[in-house]
């Protein structure tokens, strides 16, 4: 499969910046280091881009040369990829409760139907909670190609994109009702209005009809570059100016999340950090631009192994923190590295050891199912 360097950067960094927010679960990750910790969350709004763009992209091209879905080679494409390290986590998880970062756990049936974001209990921290993310993507693997099957037929570039705009409106009208239903005044008087932290993560941040900013930004350009392809180029060829616009928007959009719970940051937040991340993307698709020239060492082993590191590091982060010696405790940055590290391994296990042998088994399933079309095609004609 042909990589990108500029989206794998974004992929690496997506992951890290998500690790370095869980970093709390191995005793923080030391003095100086709080707003990566605060605004590291923002890595799983670039995961919805990236999955918006790439899945969208990888769909619409096979619509446009072949004029339908494949809904059953998606779909397998899609449990191949997703399922078995997912449920390999899940598995460990059960069976080996020690294994868990926190006691408590939803019941397996609602990782298994992906539904635990749509019921998390936010009164307490459930072991796995970063699965959430995961039940959104696949809602949206789910029913992105339905959409397709229904929609793309005669429908125009505009119409569509005014479809995704209305949906995105959609979200923010939900999260802005849900602010104003769960918003009290302040304790100190001052009658400001507060919102309920928990009622935000159970309304505003869990749900997937909450959080569809970034999937809708990634299918837009996903869209542009299927069906735009001159403009697209246009876009490309000034890549460097939309990656320093796509980190002022970043910047806008962390300014406003400095307090997550204000309305502003529930409503507005959201689209303004996908759109954002949106033309980060976008710059990192070039091949010329600054993003993609960017190779750090690392960066591509990173990007390959971030589903794995995504699955299993808040885990593995407790249980080194947990059993890590006296020298090496309690040492703010040196004991997150240590920890860190013990993740990246963890990870690699679970790529080398489950992910990639089923990625294997999915491409052979794929190059068998495309030589058996192409030689029916020979036989007819």
């Amino acid at each position: 499969m042909h990589r990108i360097p500029g989206l794998d950067l974004l992929r690496a960094v997506a992951i890290l910046s998500v690790m370095c927010t869980h970093a709390w679960i191995a005793g923080g990750m030391g003095y100086g280091f709080g707003w990566i910790q605060d605004d590291g969350w923002m890595g799983v709004d670039l995961f919805f881009v990236l999955s918006g763009y790439l899945i969208g992209r990888q769909l619409l091209l096979r619509y446009q040369r072949t004029g339908k879905v494949d809904l059953k080679t998606f779909y397998r494409q899609r449990a191949y990829r997703i399922l078995p390290a997912y449920l390999a986590m899940l598995a460990l998880l059960f069976l080996i409760p020690t294994l868990r970062e926190q006691a408590a756990m939803q019941p397996m049936w609602q990782f298994l139907t992906f539904t635990m974001n749509l019921l998390i209990d936010p009164s307490r921290l459930h072991t796995f909670s970063s699965a959430w993310s995961l039940c959104v993507e696949e809602h949206f693997y789910l029913v992105f190609p339905l959409m397709v099957t229904v929609m793309a037929p005669g429908a125009s570039v505009k119409r569509v994109l005014a479809v995704l705009f209305g949906l995105m409106l959609a979200g923010l009208a939900w999260r802005g009702f849900a602010w104003w239903q769960s918003a009290a005044p302040s304790n100190d008087g001052s009658g400001v209005l507060d919102m309920n932290l928990r009622r935000y993560m159970a309304l505003i941040y869990y749900p997937t009809y909450a959080r569809l900013d970034g999937l809708l930004c990634g299918v837009g350009l996903a869209i542009l570059n299927v069906y735009r392809p001159s403009l697209w180029q246009r876009l490309q060829r000034h890549a460097n100016a939309l990656a320093l616009a796509g980190c002022v928007t970043v910047t806008v959009a962390a300014w406003l999340f400095q307090d997550i719970l204000t309305f502003a940051a529930c409503t507005v937040g959201f689209p303004i950090l996908s759109f954002g991340l949106a033309l980060l993307v976008a710059a990192a698709a070039s091949p010329d631009g600054a993003l993609a020239r960017i190779r750090l060492p690392g960066i591509r082993w990173i990007a390959t192994i971030s589903y794995s590191l995504y699955l299993c590091h808040k885990a593995v982060l407790k249980l080194a923190w947990t059993h890590l010696p006296d020298a090496l405790s309690h040492r703010g940055t040196l004991t997150f590295m240590c920890c860190a590290l013990a993740a990246f391994a963890a990870a690699a296990l679970l790529h080398y050891l489950v992910e990639r042998p089923f990625l294997r088994l999915r491409d052979r399933g794929q190059w068998k199912a495309t030589a058996l079309r192409a030689r029916e095609a020979g036989d007819a004609a």
